[in-house]
């Protein structure tokens, strides 16, 4: 399983995501412009040109039309994804923290820090027309931990936000008001990313575990122990298998050797819990993972500034996880 090694970035990669079909990965760092590549072989395609800060985070509508991106700029920004030309960009009071398309591509959520006595705050606006990308259809305050990652429930009625305290919450977009509150995580949830078929999503957190939750009732069903802060996790769209990844604090990670930090990625069985496998390589923590569409191949990007694309050989679709009844 060679990797492919994708150097465009020269800061710490913060999100990457495959767009619907697969064939281009989107990635942000701390370096103040998006990067696109084509999946099949590495090649650089172009860069969003705009930020004058971190982007936090990104997203592509399913038609892979347009891209949306938040940063510490404290501007959320809307871009064609064929041309790169930005369409929008509105201001807000502090930084932007998540960022997400609804499964129509038609309404965008995003979520700002609270900072500098500002509250953390979530917006809701309809995209069909860029230039409304300002005008919210909903603003939402959030009391208490500030909103760290957020996924779109069924149907695009409930929206899931994930806290720096470690707790999940499920919100009725028709009401805003809260449906549910659950606190399993112990520490800052770094991810939530969905299954192919969003009945489940996966959690990263700080407190070295990694959730499954049922995406309606937000009861967790399987966790998943590391040794180390898990900084993001995503479940195979064809096999049951999830993958983990993280590390060292990054502020530590002068101080140890690659083989104690733990940058590796993990693989385990989606059902048993059990780790099956690891994939070497970063010399940092992994700060974002992503499977193909197709789950052929999965990507990584870490605080060494890389992204690896990892090709998956026939011998890990033949392998069968053997249990007895």
């Amino acid at each position: 399983m060679r990797p492919l090694m994708l150097q465009g970035h020269s800061r710490a990669i913060t999100q990457i995501k495959y767009n619907r079909e697969g064939d281009l990965i989107f990635s942000a760092a701390k370096d103040a412009s998006p990067c696109l590549w084509y999946s099949h072989n590495g090649e650089r395609l172009g860069t969003f040109d705009g930020h004058n800060g971190t982007v936090w985070c990104i997203d592509i509508d399913w038609k892979t039309q347009q891209f949306l991106s938040g940063g510490g700029d404290m501007t959320i920004r809307l871009w064609d994804c064929e041309t790169g030309k930005e369409l929008n960009q509105l201001d807000r009071d502090s930084p932007v923290r998540t960022s997400l398309f609804s499964y129509s591509g038609n309404m965008v959520v995003y979520s700002t820090d609270a900072a500098m006595s500002k509250p953390c705050e979530i917006f809701l606006a309809d995209v069909r027309d860029p230039d409304q990308l300002g005008e919210s259809v909903t603003r939402i305050t959030v009391e208490g931990p500030k909103v760290t990652a957020l996924l779109w429930g069924p149907l695009d009625h409930t929206l899931i936000t994930g806290h720096e305290s470690g707790k999940l919450t499920q919100w009725d977009l028709r009401t805003n008001k809260i449906i549910t509150t659950v606190e399993d995580h112990q520490a800052t949830i770094n991810d939530m990313q969905a299954s192919k078929d969003g009945t489940m999503f996966i959690t990263a957190s700080k407190d070295h575990t990694s959730k499954l939750f049922d995406m309606d009732t937000l009861e967790c069903l399987k966790t998943y122990k590391t040794e180390r802060p898990v900084n993001s996790g995503c479940i195979s769209p064809n096999l049951e298998h999830v993958c983990l990844g993280g590390g060292q604090e990054a502020m530590e990670v002068t101080t140890t050797a690659t083989s104690q930090g733990k940058f590796e990625a993990r693989f385990f069985h989606l059902v048993f819990e059990e780790e099956f496998a690891r994939v070497k390589g970063h010399f940092g923590p992994i700060n974002s993972l992503g499977f193909h569409p197709g789950g052929t191949q999965y990507a990584s990007g870490a605080e060494d500034g890389y992204l690896r694309v990892h090709n998956f050989d026939q011998s890990y679709f033949d392998y069968k996880y053997d249990f007895y009844m």
